[in-house]
């Protein structure tokens, strides 16, 4: 709801929860072990797995690649504010939490679609007192309604970082490229962008396998090349920061992720293979297993 997405109220929001099919934002939550998800959701992440057994790392990765571009903008460069479309359901390490335990100034506003999002977004709004976040229930593919929301909570005057994380490749060519720029072109100089998106140039056979268990649930699923990543950046003008586009575990690793769950001897055993996932250790990877390219850029 335009203005006040909190204040919906709850016979409506429930009204709009499709139970029926799989939602990204829900299967995601899946793969961090995440409980704000319904069977649909996770037959579809069980699906994706059986495609790729180690496709886990693709999403624990890619949100470690935002941790790491928070910390590193907020830190060493000096961003204080973030726009964050395609939020996802609440986590450990939200960005707010991330930036504003470096920064207590940091203002970061949410997006997203999802009505089980919105029902707990309220754990994404518990800002520092020295800080500001807020939620906009909106759809990517309106960037004006996103813009026009997000200026009640951040100052456009000033840098802001556009976190574009894992949700283009859920958008066709012909609206991806003009959404970016809409949105680009309304940040002031100093601003940044921060993107990860899956692509088919590392591991083809897997990857296009899991494409497969998501367009088949009727998902737009769009893989694109490392080109056609980096035009988001390119053709808004935007100054490539150094790695450049790379594999997400390449993206400045500091060694630092989060220490998953220990589970007691014997019960992995009782888990099935969705349910392992929360346990398995990130750092457990080969170049082999991603599948997502991260970068992030400058506006001049």
């Amino acid at each position: 709801m335009p203005g006040d997405a909190l204040s919906q109220d709850p016979a409506e929001l429930r009204r709009r929860i499709d139970t029926s099919k799989a939602h990204p934002a829900r299967v995601y939550d899946v793969f961090l072990g995440g409980k704000d998800n319904y069977p649909v959701d996770r037959a579809a992440a069980a699906a994706a797995l059986a495609a790729n057994p180690r496709g886990y790392l693709d999403v624990r990765h890619n949100r470690d690649f935002l941790r790491r571009a928070v910390n590193t903008l907020t830190g060493e460069e000096g961003i204080h504010q973030y726009l964050d479309i395609g939020t996802g359901l609440p986590t450990q390490e939200n960005v707010h939490q991330i930036a504003q335990r470096i920064a207590p100034d940091s203002r970061v506003v949410y997006v997203d679609n999802d009505p089980v999002v919105l029902a707990h977004a309220r754990a994404l709004l518990t800002s520092g007192s020295r800080g500001r976040t807020d939620y906009i229930d909106a759809d990517l593919h309106d960037p004006g309604q996103i813009l026009e929301e997000a200026a009640r909570t951040l100052d456009f005057g000033q840098p802001i970082a556009l976190a574009l994380v894992a949700i283009l490749h859920f958008v066709e060519d012909e609206r991806a490229y003009p959404i970016v720029r809409e949105l680009i072109d309304a940040l002031p100089p100093g601003s940044r962008l921060v993107l990860s998106h899956l692509t088919e140039d590392l591991n083809p056979e897997n990857v296009r396998a899991v494409q497969r268990t998501y367009t088949e649930r009727g998902f737009t699923f769009v893989l694109r090349t490392k080109a056609q990543v980096e035009r988001f950046l390119t053709e808004n003008g935007l100054e490539v920061d150094e790695p450049g586009v790379v594999p997400a575990h390449r993206w400045r690793p500091d060694n630092a992720a989060p220490a998953p769950e220990r589970a007691e001897d014997g019960y992995l055993d009782t888990l099935d293979d969705i349910e392992k996932v929360r346990y398995r250790d990130i750092g457990d990877v080969t170049d082999a297993d991603i599948n997502v390219y991260a970068v992030t850029g400058r506006k001049p």
